[in-house]
């Protein structure tokens, strides 16, 4: 008798000795009822954390610096030299280009996080290119983390209500932010502060970095008006008004030179010098004093002083005001740090709906899984305005993922037993098959469990992960397939006694099924080590070992006790 006969024999009395005692039976349904709901249960108590993509670690980062609303230049500057000092010490950075007053040339993240828009002197954007990430040890990700509350600590005060964000460039689908909350309403200041509570919330969320509001808060400004009668009695025009302010602090060209070797005239540019322009605070009397050193002469050769001709007014400034589907919206976002984007998000919307019900507001929630389940209804019981807030940016691509290819699972569940009861003829023997193939989940979610032990980072349930699922359904149902042919065929053409034909069929079928396995368990390892198809390798993996054992030994206890086979 050959060697692996042998073996053969071994399993196929481990089998029949199983489905003789209805006692061992009944543990194996039981064990393998206890893996399934141990496995799934896995997700809510967070042992396995979804997401949409992982990070990826990257050769770059960029840092957005963004000053409050009304600050100068020299302030940008000032935070922003702070940080190119503090990155400058990182040995694994090459090299550091800052923007000021605008947005870097466009790169992937740069597209879809606005930064075409920044144009102001409240803005400046970093760019930081690394060494490669093959030779560095450290990943992107991992050292933007590691780099963030430092630099936010050292140079977000160094002005008053300064905002630094440092963008990694995304590895999945291109968002606005991982979280964004869009607050609409109809009355802009009202937005502005349901938004500034949001961001408050926001912001004592653990796990997000970053937060801030897309939106200026109103500052104080000064308007110089000509007063037009007084000047007419100085003897002087508006024109000379506007001239000598533009000339001062602007800088104007005043006459030209010629020259010979050129043939050419050459512009004389003047302007006061920079200590003389810049004002030492920001109050009326600073700027008097300022305004009060500057004379015109009238065309009697007389001195004015221009404080005299003008009057200083104090205005608010105007915010710009967003509007998106004809209202005013405000935006307000936050990255994650090294976390999936669905457990944030479902914390901070309790915490709100907790804030805005205690707070003088009715919260409603959005009825049923329609895109914008997570939206939220605030109506302000005073006054009976409304807000809403909504949910956006990468988590709302996670749900949306994740529900479609939970539906697509669906749909492919209902196929395949469709098509099995009519080959089978049978609705019973079908569902043993789809039971069968079903269990994989168990092994994918373990999978993932164990891949999390062994890597450093976390190892996220990705959509990839949820694609090498619905891919198992297909081999894990064959096998089930031709054990039951198998055994049907032992039983109507050589008429073995029922139990007797699951043992051999189970036997017989181990050896090919064995081999299945293995070729797709090397198959995908390489996929395993990949930073964003991990998830799918994984899946294959692991779903394949667990479809392996549930076809050898689960399948046949279910089949023992069918009817129709």
């Amino acid at each position: 008798m050959p060697h692996h006969h042998h073996k053969g024999k071994k399993f196929e009395s481990f089998v029949y000795n199983i489905l003789n005692s209805p006692s061992k039976k009944i543990v194996v349904i039981l064990a393998t009822l206890l893996a399934l709901v141990g496995s799934i249960m896995m997700l809510p108590t967070k042992t396995v954390v979804a997401r949409m993509l992982p990070g990826k670690s990257a050769n770059t980062f960029n840092v957005y610096v963004t000053t409050p609303a009304g600050s100068s230049l020299e302030q940008t500057k000032k935070v922003s030299r702070c940080v190119v000092n503090f990155l400058a010490k990182e040995k694994e950075i090459t090299d550091i280009e800052a923007y000021l007053a605008q947005g870097a040339p466009l790169d992937y993240a740069g597209l879809v996080k606005g930064s075409a828009l920044k144009q102001g002197e409240r803005f400046s954007e970093i760019v930081v290119n690394l060494t490669d990430k093959h030779e560095r040890e450290e990943k992107s990700f991992s050292m933007v983390h590691r780099i963030r509350p430092l630099l936010k600590q050292k140079c977000e005060n160094l002005v008053e209500g300064t905002n630094i964000a440092m963008i990694e460039m995304p590895s999945g689908p291109p968002t606005l932010a991982a979280i964004a909350v869009e607050v609409y309403g109809l009355y802009n200041d009202e937005v502005l502060k349901v938004a500034s509570e949001v961001a408050k919330i926001l912001k004592e969320t653990p796990k997000l970095v970053d937060i801030d509001m897309m939106s200026e808060t109103p500052y104080d400004r000064y308007q110089l008006v000509p007063l037009k009668d007084k000047i007419a009695k100085s003897g002087l025009t508006v024109e000379q008004v506007n001239n000598i302010l533009y000339l001062a602090f602007k800088g104007m060209e005043v006459a030209v030179k010629n020259t010979i070797e050129l043939n050419d005239q050459v512009g004389i540019f003047v302007s006061l010098s920079r200590d003389s322009k810049q004002l030492d605070g920001s109050t009326l009397p600073e700027l008097s004093a300022k305004l009060s050193s500057l004379y015109l002469m009238n065309k009697k050769g007389m001195m004015v002083p221009l404080t005299e001709i003008v009057d200083i007014i104090k205005i608010k400034s105007t915010p710009t005001i967003y509007h998106k589907d004809l209202r005013t919206m405000v935006n307000v976002i936050a990255e994650t740090d090294m976390e999936s984007q669905v457990y944030p998000l479902l914390e901070a919307r309790q915490k709100m709906i907790e804030y805005f019900s205690s707070h003088g507001y009715e919260v409603k929630k959005a009825p049923g899984i329609s895109t914008y389940m997570f939206d939220l209804t605030l109506i302000d019981q005073k006054t009976g305005r409304e807000f809403l807030l909504r949910w956006d940016g990468e988590m709302k691509v996670t749900l949306d993922t994740f529900r479609d290819l939970g539906a697509a699972f669906i749909a492919a569940l209902i196929l395949i037993y469709l098509l099995l009861v009519i080959y089978y003829k049978s609705f019973a023997i079908s569902g043993i098959v789809l039971g069968g193939s079903f269990l994989s989940i168990i092994g994918v979610i373990v999978g993932h469990w164990v891949a999390d032990l062994v890597t450093v980072d976390t190892f996220f349930l990705t959509a990839t992960s949820l694609i090498g699922f619905i891919a198992l359904m297909g081999i894990s149902s064959r096998n089930s397939l031709l054990l039951i042919d198998f055994a049907k065929s032992l039983m109507e053409e050589k008429g073995i006694e029922k139990r007797h034909a699951i043992a051999i069929a189970s036997a017989t079928r181990a050896k090919p099924i064995m081999l299945t396995a293995i070729a797709i368990i090397l198959g995908s390892a390489l996929l395993a080590s990949d930073p964003i198809f991990g998830g799918l390798g994984v899946a294959l993996i692991s779903g394949t070992v667990a479809a392996v054992i549930v076809s050898l030994i689960f399948i046949p206890v279910l089949m023992d006790n069918s009817k129709a086979i």
